[in-house]
């Protein structure tokens, strides 16, 4: 992205058309770059709206990504967290462990209005067009290795869903072992990984995208049925979402950090999409297991009752897809 471009758009507002000499001279460039910077941002995504004479609006609100709102959101929770917000980055996650590495802090959090290799889970890549989506990572210290984190990504897609339904958003759910889904359509998704001694101590950065206000030429092109949260919450306010998901991963997470994911087991389930549902898991070699979703079991594993008895599944390369009754 141009080093200008979201500087350009965040300029613009949805009630009234701003002209690009005007822009032009707020930021001390040429009009060519503001007009470039526009083209640029449309074809990233952000729905532009533009008429000769007038210049430029969007054709809805959009709240961009600010550390210091995120912050006064947070309230008393903000000393927990180290916000950062950035224009672009490869991957937030890579970024991330990075800072891991070099002895950052657990709470340290990185947010970007713009991924160019955001990764979801087996390789996939994460569809981010400027602006519409929530994308950030967290960093989280644990004194157990990874061994004893088992189950955490749901913990996580627990706490992403009750922050999006705080809005007022219904039907929102986890789809194990790190989805987010309305319906059976694609919200967001999660992907941690981690850092440390096989007896700890252990770091987990946990990225996580969220689709906030995506055009509908991207969900038509993500791959598989999505949706946003705008579709139900008009009004949504990123820097609000991205406080709530952080109030609610510390409240979660301090939960299984003093007990795993047993103590939390019960509440995911109200949270399981697949939760007495039948599926289809598909295994690494190529084989398919039909059966029942009986729940979780206390390390987070995926209990399915097939017609040979009780499967145990773990995340990995397993894909598990709903079946109709």
């Amino acid at each position: 992205m141009n080093a200008h471009t979201l500087s350009i758009v965040q300029r613009l507002g949805s009630t009234r058309f701003v002209s690009g000499e005007a822009i032009a001279g707020e930021l001390g460039v040429t009009r060519a770059t503001v007009w470039n910077g526009i083209q640029e941002a449309i074809a990233l995504g952000l729905p532009v709206e533009k008429v000769r004479g007038l210049g430029y609006r969007l054709e809805h609100s959009h709240g961009w990504l600010d550390a210091g709102r995120v912050r006064d959101a947070l309230g008393d929770m903000a000393p927990r967290f180290h916000v950062e917000v950035v224009a672009q980055t490869g991957s937030t996650n890579t970024d991330l462990l990075a800072a891991a590495s070099a002895g950052a802090p657990g709470g340290t959090v990185l947010a970007a209005e713009m991924q160019t290799g955001g990764r979801g889970r087996r390789g996939r890549q994460w569809v981010n067009p400027l602006g519409g989506a929530l994308t950030f990572s967290a960093l989280w210290r644990f004194d157990r290795g990874a061994a004893g984190l088992s189950g955490l990504s749901l913990v996580v897609g627990m706490a992403c869903a009750k922050a999006v339904a705080s809005f007022g958003v219904v039907g929102v759910g986890v789809k194990w072992p790190n989805d987010l889904q309305i319906a059976g359509r694609k919200l967001g998704g999660i992907l941690i990984e981690l850092q440390g001694d096989a007896l700890g101590p252990s770091a987990a950065v946990i990225g996580i995208g969220l689709n906030v206000r995506l055009p509908q030429v991207v969900l038509d092109t993500v791959g598989q049925p999505a949706i946003d949260i705008a579709s139900s919450c008009p009004t949504i306010d990123r820097n609000a979402l991205l406080a709530s998901v952080l109030a609610h991963l510390a409240a979660d997470i301090d939960r299984f950090d003093a007990g795993g994911f047993a103590p939390l087991e019960a509440d995911f389930r109200a949270w399981h999409v697949l939760q007495g549902r039948p599926v289809r898991v598909s295994l690494p070699d190529g084989a398919d297991v039909d059966g029942i979703v009986e729940g979780t079991d206390a390390d987070g594993a995926l209990l399915v009752r097939t017609a040979e008895g009780m499967r145990r599944f773990h995340g990995g390369e397993v894909s598990v897809r709903g079946q109709a009754s």
